[in-house]
């Protein structure tokens, strides 16, 4: 396995359960740990609606800071589980293309996500991220679903 893992954070609890995975396997392979967080499109944050430019780079910026944010918590809270985390990345697209794409360019040995994010509805109507990440993924892909997969009413 290459020397990185990326992990794909959406803020979900299947993304906390993968974030609990990664860390164990990072820390056993020794790899670095890279995290990504993808921003929607403008399509998905200014909605149909027409705005200023300044208004929409101001929204972009919020959500950029918003992520960022984020992913500074999430950092913590994985150096403070005994993980260590060499990157962060906050892209902005498609979640699918982006983590496949971010997987490439780092040549990671593993991507890990989480199995849902969307609920059943959402998967219904978009399709599943993490499935479309095995689908195109150029490497090995986790897939890391809990016992209670409360996001989508299921118990495994």
């Amino acid at each position: 396995m290459s020397g990185r893992v990326l992990l794909a954070l959406d803020g979900s609890g299947q993304a906390q359960v993968a974030t609990e995975a990664a860390i164990e396997i990072s820390t056993a392979t020794g790899s670095g740990l890279h995290l990504v967080f993808v921003l929607p499109t403008a399509e998905h944050l200014y909605g149909h609606h027409f705005y200023p430019s300044e208004i929409k780079e101001s929204i972009r910026e919020q959500a950029e800071e918003e992520a960022r944010a984020f992913l500074t918590e999430r950092t913590e809270w994985i150096e403070a589980h005994g993980g260590k985390v060499e990157d962060t990345h906050v892209p902005s697209g498609r979640p699918d293309a982006e983590i496949v794409k971010l997987a490439e360019e780092l040549r990671v040995g593993l991507t890990v996500v989480g199995s849902t994010g969307l609920g059943r509805v959402g998967r219904t109507l978009m399709g599943s991220v993490s499935g479309s990440v095995v689908r195109h993924a150029h490497g090995p892909v986790l897939v890391v679903r809990s016992e209670d997969d409360s996001e989508s009413g299921e118990t495994r």
